[in-house]
């Protein structure tokens, strides 16, 4: 126990100014198996990080307890409230519901029912993360949630159906990276709307102690533009690459079934989830 006095539970577990550093934080934290354990288990975290930081550490804690406990806390519960987010929208369910997305979205794209379903969906889900990790300092109404769904949906579905059509005389390939402009489309929207709120009123900034100093919308317009790009960069290599090796792959028998063709497609792409 006297090796944990003042143990810092807050404190990053890798060094954040390093490429690897922030790299082991987000895989710790979008670990999919986490997303598998009850909420019994999740609020027993929540119980060990919050009597850690009251300064009340159970008798026999080992050190990487704490640091586990800390892991399902981050991955489970929102960092503004304390709540416990829902399943759907949490960063750990990200790899694997973005995989079967996205994996749909490359395998049935060539017609326009498919094509509206499955941006539809995705359209959804993104909505659910998005409002699921919203900065909880700046509340966003039930009205703005469902103008910023009903705008990027329909953003994602015109982009998809008027290039889905667009593209029927133009070679496979082009078709196949339709998808990716709908998404592109749709969270140069969503994101920005989803989270109007900061742009409007601003985000709070600290100096390095935590002090609040205030609120910029200047931070805030910072913020979102970094989350567009990042979004759609992480996008990017599975839904314009694949496409490329997938196209050349189908040419083989053993990748005429459409199965297996979609299992490949969303395993690469849960890779670039991670």
């Amino acid at each position: 126990m006297d090796a944990l006095k003042g143990f810092d539970i807050d404190a990053p577990r890798w060094d954040q100014s390093t490429f690897m550093g922030r790299l082991k934080h987000f895989f710790n934290i979008t670990d999919c198996r986490t997303a598998l354990l009850p909420d019994s288990r999740l609020d027993e975290a929540k119980v060990l990080v919050e009597s850690c930081r009251a300064g009340s550490i159970p008798p026999g804690t080992t050190e990487e307890q704490l640091h586990y406990a800390k892991k399902l806390y981050d991955s489970a519960f929102h960092p503004d409230t304390g709540d416990r987010m829902n399943l759907i929208g949490r960063m750990s369910f990200q790899v694997p519901g973005g995989m079967a997305i996205t994996g749909f979205m490359l395998q049935f794209y060539r017609t326009v029912p498919a094509v509206v379903f499955w941006q539809w969906v995705n359209q959804s889900f993104n909505a659910l993360v998005n409002y699921t990790n919203r900065n909880a300092a700046s509340p966003i109404t039930p009205k703005q949630i469902g103008v910023a769904y009903v705008t990027a949906t329909s953003t994602a579905l015109a982009t998809a159906v008027g290039l889905n059509l667009y593209t029927k005389k133009a070679p496979p390939l082009v078709a196949r990276w339709v998808p990716f402009a709908a998404v592109a489309a749709a969270n140069c929207v969503n994101i920005p709307m989803m989270r109007q709120q900061e742009l409007l009123s601003g985000i709070a900034v600290t100096d390095e102690d935590g002090n609040k100093l205030g609120h910029s919308r200047k931070a805030a317009v910072k913020g979102i533009t970094q989350v567009v790009i990042s979004r759609v960069t992480m996008a990017a290599p599975g839904m314009i690459i694949l496409p490329i090796i997938m196209q050349r792959l189908e040419k083989y028998r053993f990748m005429q079934v459409s199965l297996m063709v979609f299992c490949v497609q969303g395993a690469r792409n849960g890779m670039e989830k991670q």
